[in-house]
């Protein structure tokens, strides 16, 4: 981008960004707008969820692990850029007119991420999205950090920071997607974050593969289930949750395959608590104990999931939308706000937050043309 542009750019402050969020759970595309700085969240506005088709999530899901890029994977990262461009024009349908979008944030697809070989790979056209939206685009969030060595995410924890500023701290916000991320937040403002372990996906594929649904629904087929402690047992001994963080999974890391032959609803069950019980396990970490829990992602849908995750770490724990948050439209917003940092040269990341050496700035800026 040439330099007089991004200067351009990055010193129009507030800018009005639309952030734009697929998660490894494959619902589909969550929207934000937010107003930002990059340091203060100044207004949030709209946000929409536009699920995938059925044909999008089997390409993506054909693809998770892949390292190179083929006829597949291309085919993948075309059908995800469509459904973000038509989920951006759905958006723009509605609000365009009240909400001025300066500036785009693009997480893209994630298909494998592996930070302990230095490789993470999201699927998604930046420049085509430019290109089509008319709108600059940043993308490729976490390529620079898993490149300098750190895990690559979370990436949200800057964001979840300028969210619990006038929260009593220490404080947890953990964001069950596919995979569950907790970022503490501590009272002089230090920050450590890392994937605590399974998040909603293999409760979603358990529930996929044995009950025919995509989701356990409000909790229901694991409230009508019995957990097996004995597997919960050796599921606890997984040496993930000793290790000390920063540190992050791929979705495939946590599966349901240690739950093979229960019965539908008590696999449920025991996935639901394992998910509660990983969290409860993270908190070993924290610098210092928090007593509140904030809860975002569809996770924080699941009331099952939220009494184990009350039971197992014996705190506070609430739903985001109880503390006033679009639970639903955090990561979008997270990442129009990374978007702002990423052209101000800001830090997306951090030592204690994905183990980076250093405050590590990232992202792509694709221009749209003309620009």
């Amino acid at each position: 981008m040439p330099t007089a542009d991004l200067a351009a750019l990055a010193a129009r402050r507030p800018l009005g960004v639309l952030g734009l969020m697929s998660g490894t759970s494959l619902d589909g595309v969550d929207l934000a707008w937010i107003e930002t700085d990059g340091e203060r969240l100044l207004r949030t506005g709209p946000a929409l969820t536009v699920p995938y088709d059925e044909a999008t999530r089997a390409a993506v899901r054909a693809v998770f692990g892949h390292r190179e890029r083929c006829e597949a994977t291309d085919a993948a990262e075309i059908a995800v850029t469509r459904a973000h461009i038509d989920a951006v024009a759905r958006w723009r349908a509605l609000h365009d007119a009240a909400f001025a979008v300066d500036l785009v944030g693009f997480h893209g697809q994630t298909i494998t991420h592996r930070p302990e070989e230095r490789f993470t790979w999201q699927l998604g056209d930046g420049a085509g999205l430019a290109r089509t939206l008319n709108l600059p685009v940043v993308f490729d969030l976490r390529a620079a950090d898993v490149a300098a060595g750190g895990q690559g995410a979370p990436l949200v924890p800057v964001f979840h920071a300028a969210l619990v500023a006038d929260e009593p701290r220490p404080v947890a916000v953990l964001n069950v997607g596919g995979v569950a991320n907790v970022t503490w937040v501590g009272s002089g403002g230090g920050l450590l974050a890392f994937d605590t372990g399974p998040g909603n996906a293999p409760i979603d594929d358990w529930c996929r593969s044995r009950a025919g649904t995509a989701f356990d629904l409000d909790g229901a087929l694991a409230a009508s289930g019995q957990i097996d402690s004995r597997r919960l047992e050796r599921f606890c001994e997984n040496r993930y949750f000793a290790r000390r963080p920063p540190k992050s999974l791929d979705r495939g890391d946590f599966g349901s395959a240690w739950v093979e032959g229960l019965g539908a609803a008590d696999g449920a069950a025991t996935l639901t608590r394992a998910t509660a019980r990983a969290a409860a396990l993270a908190s070993r970490h924290f610098p210092a104990p928090v007593t509140r829990w904030i809860v975002c992602g569809g996770g924080a849908r699941n009331p099952v999931l939220m009494k184990d995750l009350a039971g197992e770490t014996g705190d506070e724990v609430v739903a985001a939308s109880a503390r006033g948050w679009d639970g639903d439209a955090l990561e979008a917003q997270a990442f129009a706000f990374l978007a702002v940092r990423s052209v101000r040269g800001l830090p997306l990341s951090f030592p204690t937050t994905t183990g980076v050496p250093g405050p590590m700035c990232g992202g792509r800026l694709a221009l749209p043309p003309g620009s």
